[in-house]
């Protein structure tokens, strides 16, 4: 085919009108889009600002690895492929863009002081509870990142953060509205009811012949189905089972505390509040003069006899991660801050405030609130830590390398657990039969378990599935052991329950004429306690009943208080189906207004509060709406 088309080629009419073609598709697009077209990479464009495929790529996996790793998670791997699920995720990084067009806009930056505060926060980074400058290199070590990067992308992150967290903290719910909800929430009704039960069934509707019986289960056959059951076995490899056999000697585990001594050393900490004048990236000498005739000013305050530091962060403050806790910028410890706020942290005494400090971010007035004087625990103390580190380190050890074997022989033999098993000494257990509901108990109690069962590549293909996470260093794989399918029960097994099923069908058709005729009745001005004695019922009589009321049926409660109001000097009336062929006759007398007075202050407060997050979310929610449609956004859903 290659030499074809090359003699071709040689044929200079051909060649002429390769040329030509070529031309005029320069002509029609332009050399440039030409070439740029073949070689976009990116999915979408905000402004202008590209998001490339590795971006995307990024937030697409930090997605993946959250569902899969979210408690209950039901999502299977190739559920990540689907179109709307990666839609989702174009749409979460185009609005991370949005923010951060915005945030360019507005001018707001994020202080090294809350960047170290919110690295300094991960559990990841931590020992004991507290940061670990070792674990932090190891780990950047280990992602291939330097610290400038990594840092880069947590304050794009903090960036990104602000402003929604602004919107939703400045968000209020007054008063008004709360007394408006309660009024509506707490309100009580006053209503009389009859419970109209169904007829019983007449000598006629008992009689059921077998063709009816027949033609119900033809039309219902999927109502009368054994249903589809499977049992799986699976090997179970738990890293807190795993055997191993580490050195406990006092000269291991001596070696063991000196390499990680750092580990043990807890080092002096300031617990610290501060308040930031703030200065623009590149001050003039006179913006200068007036943020430090500002800070001396707010200083000042913070030293006057009784000051509450706290309320004057909140008020004076130019750092918006720490004014809204009064300015707390928790337990720093050395190198968490800036050498020019170190310095005055250094010569500070419990209680004291300090002069303005200038740093890059601005004048600092700095509250020492408490210290913590640095120790270093001994052997001794931390001896049964160590046995405990190292039994666990060992057992996770074998669960890696032992976890790592088992998934690649799976993947080389996916047919069958045994080879795998007998090689590396592993047991295969098997569950009992469970249907796509799952079991009560035991693996098949797992959702994620049920639906790798149920899969194509396990039910139909036969093979074992891929590693299925169970928590933490805890996983399993299951290959089908048999599988039964669903079948529609013989109808002599059913016939009885079909013939009930029509005898109850006849019932409730008789059951709603006759509470229809009831309502026409009530409605054409007949009393309640007459259609209830023709019943053979008794009125209930219900006053001040709440939304919550435990005592009523909740299908009645709720359609009480989807019923008009009733009109001055007249009431609604109305039928409300119930469970299982019950009607209610239902006469509305009266509607009260609840009366928010009752509820105690902190209660109202806390309703307060709520009702401001949620008026905080819908303002956040109006501000993306806005700025996307003020944006100019593009995207290649072919590229993601």
């Amino acid at each position: 085919m290659l030499q074809a088309i090359r003699n071709m080629f040689k044929n200079w009419i051909v060649i002429t009108i390769f040329g030509i073609l070529v031309i005029v598709a320069f002509l029609f697009f332009g050399i440039e889009g030409y070439f740029s077209q073949s070689n976009a990479t990116w999915v979408a464009k905000v402004d202008g600002h590209e998001i490339s495929q590795q971006d995307f790529n990024t937030a697409f996996n930090n997605y993946r690895q959250q569902q899969l790793n979210a408690p209950g998670n039901t999502m299977d791997p190739a559920d990540f492929e689907k179109p709307e699920v990666k839609q989702a995720v174009l749409n979460q990084v185009v609005n991370r863009q949005l923010l951060l067009n915005l945030g360019d806009k507005l001018g707001i930056k994020v202080p090294d002081s809350l960047l170290r505060e919110q690295i300094a926060s991960y559990p990841i980074f931590q020992v004991n509870g507290k940061f670990d400058a070792t674990v932090y290199t190891s780990w950047l070590q280990q992602q291939g990142k330097t610290p400038e990067q990594f840092q880069d992308e947590i304050r794009s992150d903090l960036a990104t953060q602000q402003l929604p967290q602004a919107i939703v903290a400045t968000a209020f719910g007054t008063k008004a509205e709360a007394d408006a909800f309660l009024r509506l929430q707490l309100q009580t009704r006053d209503f009389s009811y009859v419970d109209l039960p169904p007829p019983a069934p007449t000598a006629a509707q008992g009689e059921v012949a077998d063709a009816e019986v027949a033609d119900y289960y033809k039309q219902h056959q999927a109502d009368f189905m054994t249903p589809e059951q499977v049992s799986v076995n699976y090997i179970d490899l738990d890293a807190a089972t795993m055997k191993a056999e580490p050195d406990l000697s006092d000269k291991a585990l001596q070696a063991r505390y000196d390499k990680e001594k750092s580990r043990f050393v807890s080092p002096a900490q300031w617990q610290v509040s501060h308040i930031l004048v703030k200065l623009p990236a590149k001050p003039s000498e006179a913006e200068k003069q007036d943020a430090l005739a500002r800070a001396r000013k707010i200083d000042a305050e913070a030293k006057a006899p009784g000051a509450d530091f706290a309320k004057l962060a909140e008020q004076y403050s130019d750092d918006l991660g720490s004014k809204r806790q009064g300015g707390d910028l928790g337990w720093l410890s050395q190198g968490d801050a800036g050498p020019e706020f170190q310095a005055a942290l250094d010569k500070l005494k419990k209680g004291e405030v300090s002069d303005p400090v200038l740093t890059s971010d601005g004048y600092h007035i700095i509250d020492l609130r408490d210290v913590r004087e640095g120790h270093t625990e001994t052997f001794a103390q931390v001896r049964d830590q160590l046995v405990q580190e190292a039994t666990k380190d060992a057992r996770q050890d074998a669960y890696r390398d032992v976890g790592n074997k088992l998934t690649d022989m799976i993947y080389n033999d996916p047919t069958s657990l045994k080879p795998a098993a007998e090689k590396l000494g592993l047991t295969i257990q098997t569950t009992p039969l469970f249907g796509r509901e799952g079991a009560q108990s035991g693996l098949a109690a797992d959702p994620k378990v049920v639906k790798a069962a149920f899969s194509d590549i396990v039910l139909q293909q036969g093979n074992a599935s891929d590693p299925i996470d169970l928590g933490s260093e805890h996983m399993v794989i299951i290959h089908i052991d048999k599988h039964v399918a669903a079948a529609p029960k013989p109808l002599a097994e059913v016939a009885g329950q079909i013939k009930q099923a029509i005898i109850q069908q006849r019932v409730d058709v008789d059951a709603k004429k006759a509470a229809e005729a009831a309502l026409a009745k009530l409605q054409g001005g007949e009393k309640l306690d007459a259609l209830a004695a023709a019943a053979g019922q008794q009125v209930q009589q219900k006053t001040d009943v709440s939304r919550n009321e435990a005592s009523l049926d909740p299908e009645l409660l709720d359609a009480v208080f989807k019923l008009a109001h009733p009109a001055k000097d007249a009431d609604t009336r109305a039928l409300v189906p119930l469970a299982k062929g019950h009607y209610a006759l239902v006469v509305l007398s009266g509607v009260k207004p609840g009366d928010g007075s009752k509820i105690p202050e902190q209660a109202q407060g806390f309703l307060r509060e709520q009702m401001a997050r949620a008026f905080g979310a819908a303002d956040l929610d109006g501000l993306m709406d806005a700025l996307r449609k003020g944006a100019k956004i593009e995207t290649a859903p072919d590229r993601m």
